[in-house]
């Protein structure tokens, strides 16, 4: 594959010494509060900050500092990592930059040159960067991953990981556990294999895939009809997180293919709409939990899963936080998936409830037909993947909600390789307008605190602070500062256009930042003027 880059050498003196990334800086992440070093912040993925420089009180004060533009069109979906000082982000088709984090002055760009048909399912995005030592790693738009060199973005490895032409794609950023990048597949619209991977840092060999879609003797092959599976779904998105003590990366996975058509692939569809644990050093699976078997109504469960350590019933338990699509809020044991609590946060209307045992209990007449069936969530689900925050002052899960339900028709799909494999029509039912909302969640409860409405859904996820705010945005391109606890909107300004990412912040001599990519252009805000 032929690689294009426009490098600003004369600006690479910009970074005449990189501080290495190390293994150890990235597991003590919360302790660096002026950089942002993994895709939510730490392997826990709070997305919480201890900056606290803005906060409830001056966030009236807050000032544009600069405005990158990325140079593309299409949905701008990066979480940049700041780096002492240099902020590093991936931009629509393929590009990537080093700015200045104090100023926005680009340092270095890269462009990969992609080939001219990529089937990419929403749109040719891509959600950031992994770093260590000297290196970003991206995965691509073309299933590559690839190495850049920090300074000069220059390329240092470049390996394929699968067919593109077949509809495999990257869209998401890795996650560096030890000397591997981990990374998970997209395409589940075009009828792939989903998989999750390990590669070397070093060399980029791979040194494990975990198949999601399990194959013949394989266990849970069984939950697909006939030769279903080779066709099955069961894309890895989204970017996961990790547990050093108990050496686990978990990780969420979305629909079986065709998404809402089943009657082909009958079964559970294991291991679709579920959360993976699985061993960092291996691939093997320890444990799963399928959030919606058999799904006929696109319920990706690839959301952020959130680690967290809390009493639960009186007793020390290491929990696992997800906000699902499907409506529902989860509790799980993250040490051997033992399902504690469920709790719908939005209008639910395709199962009754979730059992003792996390299954659904389906509502009869749900299913997709001919004729088509409203059913809530709809198809973009009561939330996305746009990432939750969990604050541990307030203890409370901020999530950025949908509001809408769809009408779903399903008919029967001929698979053809490389092209989309849904079985379905779906969209907003007849009569019903669309909205969204922040909502506030005790995810220990299930219980919402507050809620902030949106007029449409959004695509903007959160950050916390110590500050006692949370930031986020909507889709009229209104970003946002909240009061933590009560939900209040203490500022906010137009950007000019819908924000599909979420926010960071960071420091760059004692002065805080915070980060958010809107259109086309990536913002930064800081208090006061320049």
């Amino acid at each position: 594959m032929t690689l294009r880059k426009t490098t600003a050498a004369f600006l690479a003196c910009a970074i005449p010494l990189l501080a290495q990334v190390t293994v150890e800086r990235i597991l003590n992440a919360p302790k660096e509060p002026q950089n942002w070093l993994t895709y939510s912040g730490s392997y826990r993925s709070w997305r919480y900050s201890t900056l606290d420089q803005i906060n409830a009180s001056n966030a009236t004060s807050l000032t544009a500092q600069w405005i990158f533009q990325s140079g593309s069109l299409g949905q701008f979906e990066t979480t940049p990592l700041v780096i002492d000082g240099v902020l590093y982000g991936t931009g629509q088709d393929n590009r990537a930059f080093a700015l200045d984090a104090r100023t926005g002055r680009a340092i270095w760009r890269y462009q990969r040159s992609l080939p001219d048909k990529i089937q990419a399912c929403c749109g040719m995005v891509n959600r950031g960067f992994a770093a260590l030592g000297d290196r970003l790693f991206m995965a691509t738009l073309d299933a590559h991953v690839i190495a850049l060199d920090r300074k000069t973005g220059n390329v240092v490895w470049d390996v394929t990981a699968a067919d593109y032409r077949a509809g495999y794609v990257f869209t998401g950023a890795p996650l560096v556990v030890k000397d591997k990048i981990i990374v998970g597949v997209a395409g589940g619209e075009y009828g792939v294999r989903g998989f999750v991977d390990a590669y070397s840092t070093e060399t980029g060999k791979r040194v494990w895939r975990f198949n999601t879609v399990p194959g013949p003797g394989e266990p849970g092959h069984d939950t697909w009809q006939g030769d279903s599976w080779k066709t099955g779904g069961a894309p890895a998105w989204l970017t996961g997180s990790y547990d050093p003590e108990l050496n686990l990366i978990y990780w969420g996975t979305g629909n079986p293919s065709p998404s809402d058509y089943g009657e082909e692939r009958k079964g559970d569809n294991l291991y679709s709409n579920s959360m993976l644990a699985l061993d960092a050093d291996t691939g093997k699976l320890k444990w799963y939990f399928q959030f919606t078997p058999h799904d006929l109504h696109d319920y990706d469960s690839t959301q952020v899963p959130v680690l967290v350590d809390e009493d639960w019933q009186g007793k020390p338990r290491k929990l696992l936080i997800q906000a699902n699509r499907n409506g529902f809020l989860y509790l799980l044991d993250r040490t051997n998936g033992k399902f504690l609590q469920a709790k719908a946060f939005g209008e639910v209307t395709w199962a009754k409830e979730i059992d003792a045992h996390g299954r659904p209990v389906v509502a009869p007449g749900s299913a997709p037909t001919l004729e088509g069936t409203r059913t809530c969530p709809g198809a973009l689900g009561a939330t996305n993947w746009f990432s939750p925050s969990y604050d541990p002052q307030t203890k409370l899960l901020y999530v950025a909600s949908s509001i809408e339900c769809d009408t779903f028709s399903a008919a029967p799909q001929k698979y053809h390789e490389g092209h989309d494999f849904i079985g379905s029509v779906y969209g907003p039912a007849k009569g019903e307008k669309t909205a969204g909302a922040m909502r506030a969640l005790d995810p220990l409860t299930g219980e919402k605190k507050w809620e902030f409405p949106y007029f449409s859904p959004p695509w903007c996820g959160a950050l916390s602070t110590a500050g006692g705010i949370v930031f986020g945005g909507d889709s009229e391109g209104n970003f946002i500062v909240f009061d933590a606890r009560t939900g209040k909107d203490l500022w906010h300004m137009q950007l000019g256009a819908a924000i599909y990412s979420s926010p960071i912040t960071y420091s760059v001599g004692g002065r805080q930042y915070v980060a958010i990519p809107a259109g086309a252009g990536l913002f930064a805000f800081a208090l006061g003027d320049k």
